[in-house]
């Protein structure tokens, strides 16, 4: 493991300990010492990151209970045999996806996102893997995230532009634009391919 995966990994562990043993504690001093432990795990970030401390606590030190890893999906939606992407904000192109919110499962995520990014109403046929990020995207981020990639079928629709994507259009796997490729890779859409064109698609899953 190289240098700087070591140090974001202690911080990491660090700070899931300490919000376990804030949330499940009783005694108010050992209380005080798991938040100082937080406060440490924060600075380390902050240190190796050059990001002020108040910004890594509220990325990384804002939630309560045991902590466990946050959840978004990507559509694979075909049109024959090329994938529809999204333009981003910053020029470069995803899957439509997304956060799933605390109040949405993965499958209402996958269609929430498919029309809010894409114009898209989707139906979800199956899922074609649950991946953990830290395994295929970077850069790493300081929590961890599965992502459900979920093979998809338009139903109708069409893009409209938005705050999110400025445009959308449907690639072949050789022709892919520039990728978001904190968001999906070319090996993760090569996978989604492979999931399209199998008839006997078995669910990946790190």
């Amino acid at each position: 493991m190289e240098t700087r995966e070591k140090w974001l990994r202690w911080a990491i562990e660090l700070q899931q300990l300490a919000q376990a043993g804030l949330y499940y504690g009783h005694d108010d001093f050992d209380k005080e010492r798991y938040g100082k432990i937080r406060q440490i795990a924060a600075e380390i970030m902050a240190y190796k990151t050059q990001e002020p401390v108040a910004k890594i606590r509220d990325l990384f030190c804002n939630e309560m209970g045991y902590q466990t890893p946050k959840l978004a999906t990507r559509a694979a939606i075909f049109d024959g045999d090329k994938i529809l992407l999204v333009r981003e904000r910053d020029g470069l192109w995803a899957m439509p996806g997304g956060w799933v919110d605390v109040t949405e499962s993965a499958l209402e995520n996958v269609i929430k996102e498919s029309k809010e990014e894409a114009g898209l109403d989707v139906s979800a046929d199956f899922v074609v893997a649950v991946l953990d990020r830290d395994k295929h995207n970077q850069p790493r981020y300081a929590y961890k995230v599965c992502i459900v990639f979920v093979h998809c079928t338009a139903q109708g629709g069409a893009f409209i532009p938005n705050l999110e994507t400025s445009e959308s259009g449907y690639f072949a796997l050789d022709a892919l634009p520039p990728l978001a490729e904190a968001k999906n890779t070319k090996e993760e859409i090569a996978m989604c391919f492979e999931a399209h064109h199998s008839t006997q698609w078995k669910t990946l899953l790190d």
